[in-house]
């Protein structure tokens, strides 16, 4: 039998809650069988795995879900790899993107905070050099 998991497992392997498994499937991104009384109980397959350890990884690029799962099936599909390729390659050329934006952005506020300290140490030490009796 292939290999199986169940939402402890995986929470455990990829230290989620299950409630955050329980969303990337209501997501459509696993879709565990059910076994037990009334299919209370999840079984993920090594596919489920797979998806959520890509998942984990788009989100950690900063994909959006909805980014992630369309990323995602299109590799499930037994088409062509080239257009899914040319896809993933302008979704990460988008994200360098926004990314190097906000990076430039949290280098000019770093800027500005520096030269904020210099000023303010630079009024200190007048404050100080004043302060001394004459």
């Amino acid at each position: 039998m292939a290999n199986t998991y169940t939402i402890s497992d995986l929470a455990q392997e990829f230290d989620l809650t299950t409630r955050a498994i329980r969303f990337y499937e209501d997501m459509g991104l696993l879709e565990p069988q059910r076994s037990g009384p009334g299919g209370r109980n999840r079984v993920y397959s090594a596919r489920d795995r797979t998806r959520l350890k890509l998942t984990l990884r788009a989100k950690r690029l900063g994909l959006s879900l909805n980014e992630a799962k369309d990323l995602i099936d299109m590799y499930d599909s037994p088409r062509d790899t080239v257009p899914q390729l040319k896809k993933f390659l302008l979704v990460l050329a988008e994200h360098r993107q926004q990314l190097e934006s906000q990076l430039a952005d949290l280098q000019a506020t770093l800027d500005e905070v520096k030269a904020h300290e210099k000023e303010t140490r630079s009024l200190l030490l007048k404050a100080h050099k004043n302060a001394l009796p004459a």
